[in-house]
């Protein structure tokens, strides 16, 4: 417009009127855009005010949702602790408060709980209708089911028992009381099965026991029975107990007992040719057994000079526990001993852990057919186990029967463990992660995490009360189907529990999705270093899945610490490496600071151990020294009969699980088909 004026005005020739009727134009052109512009500028500026004054608002809300919830949080807190110190009036106090929070249930099962001998059975009934199939009704039916047994109201106990989930072993011999009576006799086999434990049992055992050897049920060779297995496990105190349920012309001599406990040598030499009645054989048995939990050969030499004197079944007994210690020492006699046990005239039955040490000690040996007998004499339930139906395989392949070996490996190869991974690379398959695993739907996601048990656990974390939220999640979880499982799974993850998230994942049957039974945290922080240090990140991260499961401010009852549970005094060696100045133990939790000194500490053992994953992981979890010592003094052994044989049960599955972790790491993280097999990671370990 303002052109087109200039060019009327300079450019063309027109009468005055024109001009001045052009300028009115002009001007009220400008008012009106001015006008208009105000306006448009007004409706801006209000509408940044709204913007302004709905965000106060919305960040006030929400950090008054946010003080609400912490306040109410504490309050849970405060009512739990009073709970917990018997503050029934306090507790009650909270629990109006408190009903809209999501662990409501929870103060009103404190509340009840501390009122349960005087409620009455409509009271607590209601309470398990309204919180059905929930973990805290089954904590108060088994509550009430004590109660009920208490008063003998065995009419009610029965019925409420039978929807018990959580049978306890003080819950079932409250049981077996009221059905031995009835002479119930699958209770009383049941109860008998219970005698035969060297560990206490509840209070509510003693009368089913008591019932059980008044009619000769449990009978004195029973006894006798546990006595042996109490000594065998150091449990004198347990022993003593028992000894006064023996006829006392028959029982243990109490002050041979302690004499024995205290100086087995001592007291073998001073007893070895006093050795008459069966309670001295026990006492000269256990005495025997304390010096060879120190040492094979002095227990050896004093067996020699007393063996004439026992049973033969006393004999097998002390010859498997003789081949059992020096099959966990790697004492090539153990094979010798173990046979000789089992061809005595009276053969002392053997445990099916005696038994799988048996198995070790003839894999070290590449003995096949004593490994084979030794698998055979197992439980049916133990030779079920992976680790034998594996090891059978290999023994049968050995052998040359292929295709009695390939029956067990090929269901075996469909498995997702360590034994599963190895039958697979003994068919000859690489692993690859099936094309099936598909993720969870951000629907079945935010579905899951509005499910009252996962709301439940999320709260329990929140407040850092690990062990409800872990009992709480497994209760939960424990009907779901594949894809509930995927769906908690996830939820568990992106709150940061990455040990739920993997345990549940892993508990798929059909439909998996590896990401979250292998997740990768702190990627970027841990690629930095296995990058400088030259190390497998799948390795590392297989490692850090076993040792913390991802958790930072984890520690172990032995006082390590952090995502690679690192010992203080460890971690102190390593930042001194490091050069690493004023270096504080609370600085070890730290992510980036666990991360380097961990993998520094692991190139370390790696390092001075043949650069041998296998080797360096046990190394990791039980000294460097006892990795060297665990190799055989004649022979290379391959990595699998090496990791088999650890004779630390914590060491032997953590390497196991760390080198398959590591497998499937290196296809989660790069799809790698050229990365090592697990077979491979395992290698072969030189001789000492």
């Amino acid at each position: 417009m303002i052109i087109l004026l200039r060019q009327l005005h300079f450019d063309t020739i027109v009468p005055i009127q024109s001009i001045q009727l052009c300028r009115a134009s002009v001007t009220r052109f400008y008012d009106v855009l001015w006008i208009s512009f105000s306006k448009f500028m007004l409706s801006l500026y209000r509408l940044a005010v709204y913007n302004i004054l709905i965000s106060l608002i919305f960040v006030t809300y929400a950090g008054a949702l946010v003080a609400s919830q912490s306040q109410l949080d504490d309050d849970f807190l405060t009512a739990r602790k009073a709970f917990r110190e018997g503050k029934a009036a306090r507790v009650a106090d909270y629990a109006q408060h408190l009903q809209h929070h999501v662990l409501a249930p929870y103060v009103e099962y404190y509340l009840l709980r501390m009122h349960l001998k005087s409620a009455d059975i409509a009271t607590i009934e209601a309470f398990l209708a309204r919180h059905k199939n929930s973990l805290i009704a089954d904590r108060l039916r088994a509550d009430w089911l004590k109660l009920l047994a208490q008063n003998q109201q065995w009419q009610l106990f029965e019925h409420e028992f039978e929807k018990l989930v959580n049978k306890n072993t003080e819950l079932l011999c409250f049981a077996y009381q009221h059905r031995i009576e009835k002479q119930n006799q699958e209770a009383i086999n049941s109860a008998r099965a219970l005698w035969f434990t060297a560990n206490s049992m509840p209070d509510s055992c003693t009368p089913v026991f008591n019932a059980l050897i008044s009619k000769n049920i449990i009978t004195v060779n029973d006894r006798w029975a546990r006595i042996r297995l109490a000594l065998e496990a150091g449990q004198t105190g347990m022993a003593r107990y028992i000894n006064r349920r023996i006829p006392a012309s028959e029982a243990l001599n109490v002050d041979e007992l302690n004499a024995a406990a205290q100086n087995p040598l001592r007291y073998l030499k001073t007893r070895q040719d006093k050795i008459r009645t069966r309670a001295d054989r026990e006492i000269v048995l256990f005495a025997l057994l304390r010096l060879l939990s120190n040492d094979t050969n002095p227990a050896l030499i004093k067996w020699l000079e007393i063996k004439e004197k026992l049973t033969d079944s006393d004999q097998s007994y002390f010859l498997g526990r003789l081949g059992y210690r020096a099959a966990m020492r790697h004492d090539t006699r153990a094979l010798d001993w173990f046979r000789a046990a089992h061809q005595s005239k009276d053969s002392y039955p053997m445990t099916d852990t005696l038994l799988a040490w048996q198995v070790r000690a003839a894999l070290r040996a590449e003995n096949w057919n004593s490994a084979l007998d030794g698998i055979s004499r197992m439980s049916d339930t133990e030779q079920s186990n992976s680790t034998w139906q594996y090891w059978k395989a290999r023994a049968l392949k050995a052998k040359g029967k292929l295709s009695e070996a390939n029956a067990l490996l090929i269901p075996l190869s469909n498995q997702h463990h360590y034994y599963g991974q190895l039958a697979k690379e003994e068919l000859g398959t690489v692993l690859s992660t099936p094309q099936e695993s598909i993720p969870v739907s951000e629907t079945e996601v935010i579905a899951m995490e509005e499910a009252p048990g996962i709301q439940r656990t999320l709260a329990f974390y929140r407040m850092n009360l690990r062990t409800e939220a872990y009992w709480e999640w497994v209760w939960t979880i424990q009907d779901f189907n594949d894809r509930q499982l995927l769906a908690a799974a996830e939820v568990a993850r992106r709150h940061g529990h990455y040990d739920r998230a993997i345990n549940t994942a892993s508990k798929t049957v059909d439909q998996h999705d590896f990401r979250l039974r292998f997740p990768t945290p702190h990627r970027e922080a841990l690629r930095l270093v296995v990058k400088e240090l030259e190390l497998d990140e799948a390795w590392v991260y297989g490692l850090i899945r076993q040792e913390s499961r991802f958790l930072t401010e984890v520690r172990s009852s032995a006082g390590a610490m952090g995502l690679m549970q690192l010992m203080p005094d460890t971690a102190k060696w390593v930042a001194r490496q490091l050069g690493i100045a004023n270096f504080q133990q609370n600085l070890i939790t730290h992510i980036d600071i666990n991360l380097r000194l961990g993998t520094y500490y692991l190139k370390h053992v790696f390092t001075t151990l043949d650069n041998q994953s296998l080797l360096a992981s046990a190394a990791y979890n039980a000294g460097p020294g006892r990795a060297r010592r665990w190799r055989d003094a004649d022979k290379s052994l391959e990595g699998a009969v090496y990791a088999e044989t650890i004779p630390f049960s914590e060491t032997r599955d953590y390497v196991k699980k760390v080198l398959k972790n590591s497998v499937y790491y290196s296809n989660v993280l790069e799809h790698d088909q050229t990365a090592p097999t697990l077979k491979e990671r395992l290698g072969i370990v030189a001789k000492k």
